[in-house]
């Protein structure tokens, strides 16, 4: 289509095996694990961001391949990426998929871009699968002209937000060191009201377990978010969840759990939380939705702003190059990545899991936990997840909670 292969970043020399072993793809098919179809794109239509959260996984850990894309992604890239969204859905016939749009933050992209950006999606999405478009943003830039363009064109809203005014602007702060949390609670109540309630998809919370735990849910609580997801910081055991000495050997698990207990305990579900409801879900011998536990195969894949098609980005905390596939929108189809070993390693379940994990009793529901917590150098991810401990004392939890209720009744 006249526009050049991307290349790997300037600073990828190698790029480990995945997940430390070779893994013999047409034998893996031949034994049953075929591949499953992408569902859902992530599009990165801008790199930059207006915020410099200390803890980002794009900006502040090991890829920096941000610094060699375009800032914006231009009207080319996207229209190529919307068509092999919908040649992936005439291959597979899914009844739909969905797309994010990501940064970055996506609305540093401009309301004309993004009505055009949408538009085009939605004529690519013209048969009888059903597109879903989500936005994930930091708000600080959402107005009315934005929401309205978002409820013309059936775009749901998620917004990042850690807790209490205190708590979020420790670490969600712009570069000048002011905290966010007043412009993002000026969006949330505009998002919240009745003009927009029915785009607002939901809140991102990062645990961080310096802080109150009841009173950043019930912070949150109070914009009245349909579903909240809570995200374990990215770390892995090259670059270690932060720790008090003197203090728990499972904070983030103590913070999660006094959570939960407030979630569960109350009289009726005042929000969904994604990472309980598949704990729970799994426990009882479900399926789960989330990239924190479970064995489900993964079925995203992301499309930077140069067009080129990569691995889910929160492996970009583990070591640079790690979403790197070498395919792009102008060359491949979509299905080209169902081959390649960061998406198979992914989608074989517990065949994927280091001794460890396949030895530990609750390996169904954890899952080894989130993949990019499992990196080690030398080991790539074929190791425990550097959260096990949290993991296994939060998931033990939830089941007594769960297990003990059924026996009453």
């Amino acid at each position: 289509m006249g526009v050049p292969r991307a290349l790997p970043p300037a600073e990828i020399v190698t790029v480990p095996r995945w997940p430390d072993r070779t893994l013999d793809v047409a034998a893996l098919r031949a034994a049953g694990h075929g591949p499953v179809p992408f569902r859902e794109v992530v599009l990165k239509v801008h790199q930059r961001c207006n915020l410099a959260c200390d803890y980002c996984y794009v900006y502040t850990m090991a890829d920096r391949s941000w610094r060699n894309r375009p800032p914006v992604m231009e009207r080319t890239t996207w229209l190529a990426a919307a068509g092999r969204m919908a040649e992936h859905a005439a291959a597979h016939r899914p009844a739909g998929m969905r797309l994010v749009l990501h940064g970055g933050e996506p609305l540093l992209a401009g309301i004309d871009r993004l009505t055009t950006l949408v538009g085009d999606f939605r004529a690519a999405f013209s048969g009888e699968c059903r597109l879903d478009i989500r936005l994930q943003t930091n708000a600080v830039l959402l107005d009315p002209a934005l929401l309205d363009l978002f409820v013309r064109q059936g775009v749901r809203v998620g917004v990042s937000l850690d807790g209490t005014a205190e708590t979020n602007d420790r670490r969600r702060r712009y570069a000048d060191g002011r905290g966010s949390h007043a412009a993002v609670d000026r969006a949330l109540r505009l998002l919240g009201s009745p003009a927009y309630r029915e785009v607002f998809a939901g809140l991102l919370c990062t645990v961080d377990p310096s802080t109150d735990p009841v009173a950043s849910y019930e912070a949150l609580l109070a914009y009245g978010p349909p579903d909240l997801d809570l995200l374990i910081p990215h770390a892995n055991w090259s670059s270690p969840p932060e720790r008090d000495p003197a203090g728990s050997r499972t904070p983030h698990a103590d913070w999660l759990i006094a959570v939960f207990d407030r979630w569960y305990d109350a009289p009726r579900q005042e929000t969904r939380i994604r990472l309980f409801e598949d704990v729970m879900g799994l426990v009882l011998g479900g399926a789960g939705r989330s990239e924190q536990v479970g064995l489900s195969p993964v079925a995203a894949v992301v499309v930077e702003s140069d067009g080129a098609i990569e691995l889910v980005d929160s492996l970009k905390a583990s070591y640079p190059g790690a979403c790197f596939t070498g395919l792009t929108v102008f060359d491949d189809a979509l299905d080209a990545a169902l081959d390649h070993p960061g998406v198979v390693a992914r989608q074989i379940g517990v065949e994927a899991l280091s001794a460890a994990c396949r030895a530990c009793p609750v390996h169904a529901v954890c899952g080894g936990g989130h993949y990019a917590h499992r990196y080690r150098p030398g080991d790539g991810y074929l190791n425990p997840s550097v959260y096990c401990a949290d993991m296994l004392k939060l998931i033990r939890h939830i089941s007594g909670r769960i297990l003990a209720d059924l026996r009453r009744r």
